[in-house]
């Protein structure tokens, strides 16, 4: 098992459960990050003053407001910004960093906080940007199959207006999740195994940088050699580099046919092995997702419906209606070698609809299970010869600590994630769970994989970074101090 520093994982676990009784530490003291100090009245008070002109009414220190902006989906303990704005435009979010700057204020950039591992929580304080109301389509390009959009446009509103061309954006993450959210958490879903994750769909971006620069990162040709890659470099750096204000993105043409289903396994290795033959294989997958039998037990009850309660594959074909009727009988033929049964297909664009909105409600049903707890959504990513191994091992585990933790994950990648629900006012509880969690990232890290699939990093994992990373920690920490000096960009997540 790979050596992961215990006082670094036990810190990274301490800022989910702080601040309880002082028996986990900050983070942020174990790895020594240098961050701004919190801003005084006087400087937010002289920030506000500067930028009234600029938004007007747009910039707030109302306390109901800035509460609402200080927590996500996660379960980290919320921190309300100093105050709070919503920009129109790239030129107002220029504006604001540069105040922002001048002031030494911490900026934290806000999608529809919709992430999970705390990146929009103010631990810090300063000004949380809002960019929710910049949220408009700029222009698509339907021969060139690409669009330009304002960070605040989400998934769903890009679709809605795509519906006339022919074409759709294929990042899917279940939450209906703002683009600029997207591109800066390098989001995925269940669609990456054929149409690959925010990375591979994002063509170049604008970005203001920390003191004010419009920069553009790239163009919209497919591919280019001009220079460093500054367009990946901020794609999933949770704005700690600069804001996302105008991602270019890549589209993709409606099929002409899809067909979804469910199969149902004895355990969870018959299953994984199915997924890796049907890739070996070369069958075309659109989707290819996993749920534990506890996991079905609680789509079952949430979702009033019937599935057997056995770890199931939930799977997707896109293509020609000869094309996917091949994939299809060619992926039941193999799902039966590793014992599937219980096959139930969907072709109608309703019936799909609802099987897939059981697998998006699967953490809405998980926490179902223990109402009143508080839970903790984690995932890791292992190549996929490694995943049935994990997640056996992690099932054994989950079953040895005594946790309800749901298992669900978008296995065609290696990607799984689990629901943990806890007590949080037992601290025998909250120390079960921090051991369990180091473990899984041990496992992963110790099987060639990374501490988070598509969840980010945030706050939650920071301390995993070295032991991921190695000498690439310091890299990225440099990056960080070269781009951002004064450390005002949303201070305290990822390095």
């Amino acid at each position: 098992m790979l050596e992961v520093d215990s006082v670094l994982i036990d810190a990274a676990i301490g800022l989910h459960f702080r601040p309880f009784r002082g028996v986990f530490m900050s983070s942020a003291a174990a790895l020594s990050v240098d961050l701004p100090p919190r801003p005084s009245a006087a400087s937010i008070e002289a920030l506000i003053a500067e930028l009234e002109p600029v938004l007007s009414e747009r910039i707030t220190t109302a306390a109901g407001i800035r509460e609402q902006h200080g927590h996500d989906e996660s379960w980290h303990h919320p921190a309300a910004p100093d105050a709070v704005c919503f920009p129109h435009s790239t030129e107002e979010v220029s504006a604001v960093v540069r105040a922002c700057s001048a002031h030494r204020v911490p900026v934290i950039p806000y999608g529809v906080g919709t992430s999970i591992e705390g990146q929009v929580i103010a631990d810090h304080g300063g000004l949380c940007v809002d960019l929710s109301q910049m949220n408009a389509v700029i222009e698509v390009r339907a021969d060139d199959m690409d669009a330009t959009v304002q960070p605040g446009v989400t998934r769903t509103q890009l679709n809605t207006h795509l519906r006339a061309t022919g074409l759709f954006f294929s990042v899917d993450p279940g939450a209906d999740a703002s683009m600029g959210g997207m591109a800066s958490t390098r989001a995925s879903g269940t669609n990456t195994v054929r149409y690959g994750t925010i990375r591979e769909n994002v063509l170049s971006l604008t970005v203001v940088m920390p003191d004010g620069r419009i920069v553009e990162t790239g163009t919209r040709a497919r591919k280019s050699t001009a220079g460093y890659d500054l367009t990946h470099l901020m794609i999933g750096a949770e704005g700690t580099l600069g804001i996302i204000t105008e991602p270019n993105v890549k589209l993709h043409g409606l099929p002409e046919a899809i067909s979804s289903a469910t199969v149902a396994f004895e355990n969870v290795a018959g299953a994984i092995d199915a997924v890796i033959a049907s890739i070996q294989y070369g069958i075309p997958m659109a989707r290819i997702e996993l749920m534990d039998a506890l996991a079905m037990r609680a789509v079952n009850a949430f979702s009033r419906l019937d599935y057997a309660e056995k770890p199931t594959l939930f799977l997707e074909f896109h293509g020609t209606h000869a094309g996917v009727k091949e994939q299809a009988e060619a992926m039941a033929e193999l799902c039966q070698e590793f014992g599937g049964s219980d096959f139930a297909w969907a072709t109608k664009g309703e019936d799909r609809q609802k099987l897939w909105q059981a697998r998006h409600d699967a953490a809405y049903a998980a926490k179902a299970l223990r109402p009143g707890m508080e839970f903790l959504a984690t995932d890791i990513c292992v190549p996929i010869s490694q995943l049935a191994d994990c997640i056996e091992a992690t099932r054994q585990d989950v079953e040895d600590s005594g946790l309800i933790a749901p298992l669900l994950g978008h296995v065609g990648d290696g990607n799984f994630h689990l629901v943990v629900a806890v007590d949080r006012d037992s601290e025998q509880e909250l120390e079960t769970l921090a051991a369990f969690n180091r473990r899984l990232i041990e496992r992963a890290l110790a099987a060639g994989g990374t501490c988070t699939g598509e969840h980010g990093i945030g706050t939650g994992k920071r301390a995993y970074m070295e032991a991921e990373h190695g000498e690439g920690w310091a890299v990225m920490r440099a990056i960080k101090a070269a781009l951002d000096p004064l450390g005002i960009m949303n201070p305290g997540k990822l390095v």
